[in-house]
């Protein structure tokens, strides 16, 4: 049954009340506990979901300083740079020269780390390929479409309201590093057990 409300000119529609609802209840599916553990044991990737966040926040752009990907992912730098050393020790991501400011670094992905991401990504999509596996084709065309949507509305709503051109919380293909762009990645030790 939809929320009641309020009303008057900046009234929630009953619809936006429920997509309201609805992205709640996804968003807590998707950061259960349980969700990641199955998640990192399909993708063999012993990572905490910190990690797991940051390093899929890293693989969708281009290098970046820690403090731009602590701004993107709306938390303390400190976080940041604990997760990336964390994350550097195990072979996943390396830190290169910034070319704007020789005295600062930017963290980019490892081959390692690139695979890392891939598995994990595998994962995820394996298992909401079988969540649903009822929809036709052209409901998940439509559902994809909507979602990219409505993801690019509140980036342009969240850069207007919060007064940042361009601010967004996941790179858009726009952002992303070319292959040809890459260095060619340090040769990781392994990840630590």
């Amino acid at each position: 049954m939809p929320a009641p409300s309020p009303s008057g000119p900046n009234a929630t529609s009953p619809e936006v009340a429920e997509i309201e609802r609805a992205l709640t209840r996804i968003t807590y599916l998707g950061t259960r506990t349980r969700h990641h553990d199955r998640l990192r044991a399909l993708a063999d990737v012993p990572l905490d979901r910190a990690a797991v966040a940051l390093l899929r926040q890293i693989a969708d752009c281009v290098p970046m300083r820690p403090g731009e990907v602590a701004h993107r992912l709306g938390v303390e730098a400190s976080h940041v740079t604990r997760t990336v050393q964390q994350l550097q020790r195990a072979g996943y991501v390396t830190r290169v020269p910034d070319p704007d400011d020789g005295r600062a670094q930017r963290i980019r992905l490892t081959e390692a780390g690139r695979l890392a991401v891939g598995r994990i990504r595998e994962a995820g999509a394996g298992e909401m390929q079988l969540a649903l596996s009822g929809w036709r084709p052209e409901e998940l065309r439509q559902l994809a479409t909507l979602f990219h949507r409505m993801v690019d509305d509140f980036l342009a709503y969240s850069a207007e309201t919060e007064g940042e051109p361009g601010a967004v919380a996941v790179a858009g293909p726009q952002e992303r590093e070319k292959p040809e762009e890459r260095e060619k990645p340090e040769e990781p030790e392994g990840p630590e057990t």
